[in-house]
């Protein structure tokens, strides 16, 4: 394993509280100008091409009709599932193109398909990139406090430190912990009153796709759904949690509280991830670091971005190479809530606080 961030010492304490020795400006300039310019052609490519490897394995699948190989059709339709948000989700950030109508056409031909609400998604991922690493504003994955935790109830627990690779589709109807809302409904406090519409537009959308497969189950029935949907929209929730929760939650990142925190400093509060052979089938997300300093970089130009940065980062930029699995269960068993007070502080665990 390749931990590049130190371990949580006072030291690690004290680093963080310091105020970074380079700028947003400095990053900007170390990276190649066209990193920052959204290729629509390459873009395409990318979207018609999943498109297409998610045709083919149904076509393959219900060709085949074997019991024996569902399961690894479930594998392979629900990454590329997954897959798929990622393209919808480089729409969301308006780094697919620099069309908005292009953008929002392909980022809801990529998420209805697989129940996401495109445009209530989008906002509250906006509002995540831009307050990440604050315990106060952040908006997905971010850490309770030791009260919150007490206080949570017995199916939010479940969901969010026993199931946490199943909480997605919660997420979207109720929101993370202290939080109010949902991405389904114009008049939530996620949305600005000029936003309504696109929200609207979005959950329609959901309702035609929970309609079709409807009218499916109706027509096929429950077994066909089952087979050629339910089982691969599960492997592609477990997906986005995995990676949401992986890219977020390592005992020695920091989160910050009111004026310790600002935009740079929050955005580093992550760490890249090796997928091995997955990378270049999900778009190289784990190249997060570079991600939530500009979110408007193209997936394809992160790896080049990050290449130029590090350098510049230093120790405060944080990669792993250890196996995505191994680094899952750490964290599942290690990072519960952070303490009610101060600035920066750091995951601790259940059994962390019966001892003291």
């Amino acid at each position: 394993m390749q931990l590049k961030n130190p371990p949580l010492t006072s030291q690690k304490i004290n680093s963080a509280n310091k105020e970074l020795p380079f700028t947003l400006q400095d990053l900007k300039t170390a990276i190649p100008a066209e990193c920052f310019e959204p290729s629509t052609g390459r873009s395409l490519a990318y979207f018609f091409a999943d498109l297409g490897i998610v045709a083919g394995l149904y076509a393959l699948a219900a060709y085949l009709d074997s019991w024996y190989l569902y399961p690894i059709f479930w594998l392979a339709q629900g990454t590329m599932f997954w897959a798929l948000f990622v393209v919808g989700h480089d729409c969301g950030h308006g780094s697919f193109s620099r069309s908005k109508w292009l953008n929002n056409l392909i980022g809801h031909l990529a998420h209805t398909p697989i129940l996401v609400p495109y445009h209530g998604w989008r906002i509250s991922h906006r509002t995540h990139h831009a307050n990440t690493g604050n315990i106060d504003t952040d908006e997905s994955w971010y850490p309770v406090t030791e009260t919150k935790y007490e206080e949570m109830t017995w199916y939010e627990k479940l969901f969010r430190f026993y199931l946490p690779l199943l909480a997605y589709p919660l997420y979207l109807f109720k929101r993370s912990p202290n939080r109010e809302g949902s991405h389904f409904f114009p008049n939530s406090p996620l949305f600005r009153p000029s936003e309504k519409a696109d929200v609207l537009t979005s959950s329609l959308c959901w309702l035609a796709m929970v309609a079709f497969l409807g009218v499916l189950t109706v027509q096929f029935g429950w077994l066909f759904l089952l087979k050629f949907y339910l089982v691969p929209y599960v492997i592609f929730v477990i997906w986005l949690d995995l990676v949401t929760f992986l890219h977020h939650t390592e005992a020695d990142i920091p989160w910050y509280r009111g004026e310790d925190w600002y935009f740079l400093k929050g955005a580093l509060s992550t760490i890249d991830r090796d997928y091995g052979f997955i990378n270049p089938i999900h778009h190289h997300i784990g190249t997060h670091v570079a991600h939530h300093i500009f979110s408007n970089m193209p997936h394809y130009h992160l790896k080049t971005a990050t290449a130029a940065i590090k350098p510049i980062l230093g120790d405060y930029y944080r990669c792993s190479d250890e196996s995505i699995w191994k680094s899952f269960w750490r964290s599942y068993w290690t990072c519960h809530f952070v303490p009610n007070l101060g600035s920066p502080v750091f995951y601790q665990s259940r059994s962390q606080a019966k001892k003291a």
